[in-house]
């Protein structure tokens, strides 16, 4: 029996590191992109994809699925460096490859694009 007890804390204390470790590296991004210079520069959408996640709820006959989507688009400016950066449902519906504008962003934050053509 002690041998499960000791497998469950360390089980229980993996997780919870796992935890504390994901929510201190959103911090520090957080507090990086605040810390960054709002940008806009000249650039094109190159591509656009998305990642959709599958989530299983419950056991038996109340199991139930959902799913979330995340969206991303990738930019090109006129450097040639290319930006993947993560956007909301919406603006990734108005934006086609190939358009070109102003993107507006601060660190790994998008805040905007603007077609100039």
């Amino acid at each position: 029996m002690l041998g499960f007890e000791i497998i469950f804390i360390v089980i229980t204390a993996l997780v919870f590191g796992v935890f504390i470790f994901v929510f201190v590296k959103g911090i520090a991004q957080w507090n990086k992109n605040n810390h960054s210079p709002r940008l806009t520069v000249n650039a094109v959408v190159v591509a656009k994809r998305t990642n959709v996640s599958h989530h299983h709820h419950g056991a038996g006959t109340s199991a139930h699925m959902s799913s979330s989507t995340t969206y991303y688009a990738t930019f090109q400016v006129d450097s040639g460096d290319r930006i993947e950066l993560h956007l909301g449902g919406r603006e990734y519906g108005e934006l086609a490859e190939g358009d070109k504008g102003k993107l507006s962003f601060q660190g790994t934050r998008y805040l905007g694009f603007e077609r100039t053509e």
